[in-house]
């Protein structure tokens, strides 16, 4: 029998998301026992340091039925530690989330192979193809595809599960109803019919720099594996596979060029032992005997997922060896630009970085760059002159 909910929140809502709480419940024996002990019983546990034994003090049970009024509400799910519902491979990991948030249906994750893919929200066309087309396949055998709900890589991910009439769960870096990432608002409402939105953060909490690296613990603890589809040297994904290393998962790597220093960080992978991801089956394979729910008679390799993405188009006749060629031909195109992206001045380059394959708009390209209007303005002319980029109408920029 599961706990009043109230507790768990109000211990999530004092020690913060990612707190190591195990030790704590087990010297006080409950989590309801930790509430109703003294200050004075607090000081002297020795799971508690000053700082939590303050904390502690900063909320009570009011503030936790606040949080739930909302989520009836809106008709989100809470799920806690104690709870039947919470997914025992999240529970074994050293600072589970003391609650969880749901929008949606969350899958019975201990029945399905659950592969992370993970990747830059800036995706190359390569990148964004491969997480789609490897999702696809996986899921298509009947694997569970776990993501941050992002841009990029994470909503080629989801759109490939979505595309196989596969589940996907989106582990989110902020809480449920904020405004964070309307641009995949649509995405987001077809993850929760076909699975879940989840989060530890409690509903309308913002996303923040700090937010996200703490949710990725979440993603490979819930997953058997993680897949890095596109990683930088300072990619908030090789955050990811550092907690699969920790939590005993598999890591798993899209290989790519040498020379292209966005994929410094899967090449790097490879090199200390990642599995060298290549095709669909690769990702669900080792976890058939495991799992009953996993059908390999499905399994397609990504030239054949190509075709038959291919042979739905306009263009049907175009053979998937052409397409595999165009997509060499553009991360080629993608080197290229990286090479001329190196010789830009600071401004230059802060903006350059905030685009891609997308157009985006003048407002966008201020806030991913970080820098004043004026000189946003003035970098993306001198990008265009150099034949970087490509402007649009309504101020609207891309990558060229």
């Amino acid at each position: 029998m599961s706990t009043d909910k109230r507790y768990w929140i109000w211990l999530q809502l004092s020690l913060g998301c990612g707190a190591y709480f195990k030790d704590i419940i087990k010297d006080f024996g409950s989590v309801e026992n930790l509430y109703n002990a003294n200050i004075m019983e607090w000081k002297m546990s020795t799971a508690l340091v000053a700082r939590q034994v303050e904390a502690l003090q900063r909320h009570t049970l009011n503030d936790a039925e606040e949080i739930i009024y909302n989520c009836d509400k809106n008709g989100w799910e809470i799920v806690t530690f104690d709870d039947e519902k919470y997914p025992n491979r999240l529970r074994d990991i050293p600072n589970p989330p003391a609650v969880l948030y749901v929008d949606g249906t969350l899958p019975d994750i201990e029945n399905y192979a659950a592969i992370a893919v993970v990747g830059t929200r800036k995706a190359s066309t390569y990148a964004s193809k491969a997480a789609r087309f490897m999702s696809k396949g996986a899921a298509l055998c009947g694997a569970l595809i776990i993501s941050g709900g992002a841009l990029g890589v994470d909503s080629c991910a989801h759109r490939g599960a979505l595309e196989a009439g596969g589940k996907t769960v989106a582990v989110l870096g902020n809480g449920l109803g904020s405004d964070y990432l309307q641009q995949n608002k649509e995405l987001r409402g077809l993850i929760k019919k076909n699975g879940a939105l989840v989060t530890e953060y409690p509903p309308f909490t913002p996303a923040s720099k700090h937010t996200f690296p703490m949710r990725n613990r979440i993603i490979s603890g819930l997953s058997l594996g993680v897949m890095v589809v596109e990683a930088g040297v300072k990619s908030g994904s090789l955050i990811t596979a550092k907690y699969a290393y920790e939590q005993g998962r598999d890591i798993f790597a899209i290989p790519a060029s040498i020379f292209d220093y966005n994929f410094y960080g899967t090449n790097k992978l490879i090199d200390d032992g990642a599995i060298v991801a290549t095709n669909p089956g690769v990702l669900v394979s080792q976890y058939a005997e495991r799992f009953a729910s996993l059908d390999l008679s499905k399994l397609k390799t990504v030239r054949e997922l190509v075709n038959d993405m291919t042979d739905k188009s306009a263009n049907a006749e175009q053979s998937p060896q052409i397409e595999f060629d165009k997509i060499a031909r553009d991360r080629a195109e993608n080197v290229s630009r990286q090479n001329k992206a190196l010789q830009l001045s600071g401004d230059e380059k802060s903006v350059y970085s905030s685009l891609s394959e997308n157009l985006e708009n003048i407002d966008t390209i201020i806030e991913k760059s970080g820098i004043d209007s004026q000189k946003v303005l003035v970098a993306l002319t001198m990008l265009e002159m150099k034949g970087l980029i490509e402007s649009a109408s309504g101020k609207r920029y891309k990558l060229k």
